[in-house]
């Protein structure tokens, strides 16, 4: 578990600092006018957030698990860390604050 927190924190900011945006689904695919239309660095910073969090959820699972010896804790916290941060991510990228108007 702690290797899929390492890869969030590691994709979070090959985003954001590499500037890695075809990593983004369907910006990708976008011609040049349609992605001038959005702030990308903007996010990229949401992207970067909501990996960081998921991260951490899982990192803090994995250290509850160990101390309380209860290895299902980890699964729970992997699971809840994909339920709230893939539609906190969805929503978020996709609202119109990141628009260019």
């Amino acid at each position: 578990m702690v290797g899929v927190a390492l890869l969030f924190i590691v994709l979070g900011i090959l985003i954001k600092y590499g500037k890695m945006y075809f990593l983004i689904a369907g910006y990708n695919t976008m011609s040049k006018e349609e992605k001038e239309k959005y702030d990308i660095e903007g996010i990229a910073t949401v992207f970067l957030k909501a990996m960081f969090g998921m991260a951490i959820i899982i990192i803090v699972g994995y250290l509850v698990s160990i101390v309380t010896e209860n290895t299902s804790i980890q699964n729970y916290a992997f699971y809840a860390s994909l339920i709230i941060g893939i539609p906190y991510l969805l929503i978020k990228s996709n609202s119109d604050s990141y628009k260019i108007k």
